[in-house]
Parts: C-alpha cells; sequence; structure tokens
C-alpha cells in the first residue's frame, strides 16, 4: 500500500464541493485498488483556506449542531462564528461528515492538513 501526498488550493472554491474531492482521496476511491474494507487512502493537503467561497447565506443561516448527551444538552454554532475561529474547521466539519461512519474514519481524517 503506497500512499501519496495531495496538496489542493482551496482558493476560489466552495467548501462542500472541495469536501467531496478531499473525501473521495482519503478514502480512495480513485485508485483501482479500491476495497471497501480496506484504508487504502491517501493524504491531503490543503491550502489556503481562509480564501474559499461561501455562496448564498450561508454564512449567516447555517447552523452546526452539537449534544453533549446530558439533558438540554443541545448546542448550536452559526458557520460565521466557526468561520471567523478558524475557516479550515468548516473544511474538516464537511469531510468528516462525508467519509464512511466505520472504523476507519479517525485513521482517514488524520490525514487531512488544512492550513488556512
Amino acid at each position: 500500500m503506497s500512499r501519496e501526498i495531495h496538496t489542493i488550493d482551496a482558493e476560489g472554491k466552495a467548501p462542500g464541493r472541495l469536501a467531496t474531492e478531499i473525501a473521495r482521496l482519503l478514502i480512495g476511491k480513485h485508485k483501482p485498488t479500491y476495497t471497501p474494507h480496506i484504508d487504502d487512502g491517501d493524504h491531503v493537503q490543503v491550502l489556503n483556506a481562509g480564501k474559499m467561497e461561501v455562496t448564498g447565506k450561508k454564512m449567516t443561516q447555517k447552523v452546526y449542531y452539537h449534544h453533549t448527551e446530558y439533558a438540554k444538552g443541545l448546542r448550536i454554532k452559526k458557520m460565521s462564528k466557526i468561520w471567523s475561529d478558524d475557516p479550515g474547521e468548516v473544511l474538516r466539519r464537511a469531510v468528516s461528515r462525508m467519509l464512511p461512519k466505520n472504523k476507519h474514519r479517525n485513521e482517514r481524517h488524520k490525514r487531512l492538513v488544512v492550513t488556512n
């Protein structure tokens, strides 16, 4: 198994469209040797995450939900708040939710490096 490093420039691209391409590379679906139960994906390095373009009213209307598993533990954050703290986190969250929910998810997500 050989892992390559893919470098992607995020300037001017939409986070969702970029996340689908990154997820495909992390999973390894671009390789002819792809097998669903084997983690054969590559490393992905994303540059200029702060220069991604968000379309429409997503910055003010899109919200991210997280539950603490305690009573009344639903936490809500708007995309604008997460973007102001770290624009790369928006991309990381999108990629994380596009990866299959199985035992390979954490290892695949660790191979993603996002720089602003």
